[in-house]
């Protein structure tokens, strides 16, 4: 579960056994994103940890790499601050970039046609999780 107030998991993150009777570690619930917004979290891939980000679009979501194709660096200042204001796209506050939800392709600024690297995510009984 996230606890709100920084990126990593907490350390009472839901284990969730999933189809295949394998456990894996919950990132939040679905409805812990508000519709239209994105949580940042780390999460461990082998023996590394990557930022990554998750955009709540209606009752579907998108997990992608917290890094801008045009710089690499993170895309927020502000923790959870992913969204332009009218919620519509991804925004890099570094150059103003903005990004399509649901593909992670650059429709304005330095990086236009490039995309933000997906993170792999499923949704499993309202729980979103990695898809390693």
């Amino acid at each position: 579960m996230f606890d709100g107030k920084n990126k990593n998991l907490t350390a009472k993150s839901t284990v969730v056994t999933s189809a295949h009777n394998k456990q894996v570690r919950a990132l939040c619930r679905l409805d812990e994103i508000p519709n239209g917004e994105a949580r940042g979290f780390v999460v461990e891939v082998g023996a590394s940890s990557q930022e990554i980000f998750i955009v709540r679009k209606d009752k579907i979501a998108f997990g992608y790499l917290n890094s801008c194709p045009h710089a690499h660096w993170p895309l927020e200042f502000i923790e959870n601050q992913f969204m332009t204001l009218d919620k519509r796209h991804i925004q890099c506050v570094n150059h103003g970039a903005r990004f399509e939800i649901e593909t992670g392709r650059c429709l304005h600024g330095p990086c236009k046609g490039k995309s933000l690297n997906p993170f792999p995510i499923k949704l499993h009984k309202g729980w979103i999780m990695p898809a390693l």
